[in-house]
């Protein structure tokens, strides 16, 4: 079956917020397989006339970065798809251009979705370029870009647009961290302080440039540009929640307010053909955090033949969560959500392995199978179990072993990441091949897990990095650091490192703690670099080619 966007409303060159509901409302009468069709055009959308609801969106916005009188993850989405089954939509090259702060498009308790051939655009996002121009003894002057609004008033510096108006000057004690591309590195995005930290007063000596009053001066440099924006990860690019079998193909993402793509509870997930980067010719950042961020997945996670460029985090991180056990009583177990920004969402099912884990070790003291699981509060979420479960298990974590996908990584760009290329901490099978980390300004592959600080599970058991080019890294290009305090035992381990390229590194290309049976083989290294340095590993295996 066939249904024409323009048949319900949804017209090219048209605001479309109210006619988007009624189409994709549409969609849930029957599991019929259909393909909504969209005319090639732009499509308008204002973030006020989009639908509120309130969405746990992991690794977003904590409770306590809400302001008083705000709704905590109150969201704007004008692509709502709810309780679908068997949909494609074909957008045909559709420009959805969005004014205001929304999450771009939501899929929750679908199955068997695909969304291809569409771009989202946002107008003059909350995203801010400051390029150094002059600096001197007790002052910087900037010059800001062509896209922002903004005015000084009585001494101070606000910016200001759909959904914002703020002074950047205060604005760093809620987003500290922000990004720097430097003049002679302009491929590369690094994380350094809030520029304006420090600033006292400022004043317009010319259309654009500022001239920023500050006992700050040392970080400048004439040439650079820095990137100022809301920290605050409140809204999304398109989030999946509760989906089986979802493909993105063809989608293109030039900002998004935190992540571009992120998935919880979800199996299955195809992303292909995916451009999240910024348009030519205008501002080198397209997202405030990761693009892509997968929570308790289960199934197979394919990214393939994507370009990425231009984050303010990871480009992916896939992870599990470590819930903190805070109760036992008999079969039941009370366990918390402990990541600021992760909570309100329950990805424990009947049946599913849960692991008890040290949170000093982070190795398994202990499994169980679940028979339910009850959210108590968005915080807290009450395990029963098959048996009753041991005391000494108090205070440690829990960990949803069945929550575990693997991940197909292919083919990709990764450039201007501002922290690491791929983050994976999972369970499941991770194959890394053929891409290009042509820049990250920390390392190009991490495997972490802490059960201490960001409760990111878990340990990996089957890795293959292999035929990739590390151009680029800040960091150690291949990281393999789980965050255990004591060393009882190897926490990763099957890694196979073979046939990657190293551009010219410094420090050590592979480093590796804590973990056991790692291959590293046919990999092409510059002379003079240092390519191996292990602590607390078993049965490593290495030959190193030029």
């Amino acid at each position: 079956m066939r249904m024409y966007a323009k048949d319900f409303g949804v017209a090219a060159h048209t605001y479309v917020e109210k006619n988007l509901r009624t189409l994709f409302a549409a969609c849930q009468k029957d599991s019929t397989n259909k393909t909504v069709v969209f005319e090639p055009g732009d499509y308008l959308i204002r973030s006020r006339e989009c639908e509120e609801e309130i969405l746990y969106i992991t690794n977003t916005c904590g409770v306590k970065e809400f302001s008083k009188g705000e709704t905590p993850h109150l969201n704007r989405t004008p692509m709502h798809i709810k309780g679908v089954k068997n949909l494609t939509v074909e957008g045909n090259g559709a420009r959805f251009i969005i004014d205001g702060k929304v999450t771009n498009a939501v899929m929750e308790d679908c199955e068997n979705i695909e969304i291809k051939n569409i771009e989202f655009i946002t107008k003059k996002p909350d995203m801010h370029a400051c390029t150094v121009q002059n600096k001197a003894f007790g002052f910087v002057d900037f010059k800001i870009d062509a896209e922002t609004d903004y005015k000084v008033e009585n001494g101070r510096l606000y910016f200001y647009g759909t959904d914002y108006c703020y002074d950047p000057i205060k604005k760093y004690k809620t987003a500290y961290w922000t990004a720097c591309i430097k003049k002679e590195e302009p491929n590369t995005v690094f994380r350094v302080p809030a520029a304006f930290m420090g600033a006292y007063r400022v004043c317009e000596i010319a259309k654009r440039t500022v001239r920023i009053y500050t006992v700050r001066t040392a970080q400048f440099s004439v040439g650079d540009t820095f990137y100022l924006y809301d920290g605050r990860r409140q809204y999304a690019g398109i989030f999946a929640s509760r989906c089986t079998n979802v493909k993105l193909a063809g989608i293109t993402q030039r900002f998004n307010y935190s992540l571009a793509f992120v998935a919880q509870d979800c199996r299955n997930i195809e992303i292909t053909s995916a451009t999240f980067s910024p348009e030519r010719g205008g501002r080198l950042l397209a997202s405030a955090a990761d693009f892509i961020q997968l929570c308790m997945c289960r199934g197979e996670i394919r990214v393939t033949d994507s370009y990425f460029d231009g984050a303010g985090d990871d480009c992916l991180n896939i992870h599990g969560m470590h819930l903190k056990i805070k109760k036992i009583d008999g079969n039941k177990v009370t366990a918390a959500y402990m990541h600021p920004q992760s909570h309100g969402y329950n990805a424990f099912h009947a049946g599913d392995e849960i692991a008890f884990i040290n949170p000093k070790t982070l190795l398994e003291e202990g499994r169980a199978t679940l028979l339910q699981s009850e959210m108590q509060g968005p915080f807290q979420i009450l395990l029963t179990f098959s048996g009753n479960i041991e005391k000494r298990f108090l205070h440690g974590c829990v960990e949803n072993v069945s929550a575990s996908a693997s991940l197909y990584f292919a083919r990709n760009t990764v450039k201007r990441i501002i922290t690491r290329g791929v983050l994976a901490t999972t369970r499941g099978k991770v194959l890394l091949e053929d891409n290009h980390f042509e820049s990250t300004s920390m390392s190009g592959v991490l495997l972490s897990d802490d059960a201490k600080t960001w409760y990111e599970s878990s340990m990996c058991c089957d890795v293959t990095i292999q035929n990739n080019l590390f151009d680029y890294c800040g960091g150690v290009p291949i990281l393999i650091l789980p965050e255990n305090s004591v060393h009882a035992g190897a926490v990763h381990k099957n890694i196979n490192i073979t046939g990657n390229v190293f551009g010219s590194y410094k420090a050590y290309c592979i480093k590796a703690k804590s973990a056991d049976n790692i291959e590293i083989h046919g990999n092409r290294f510059c002379r003079e670099e240092k390519k191996l340095t292990t602590k607390n590993c078993s049965h490593v295996r290495a030959d190193f080619d030029y």
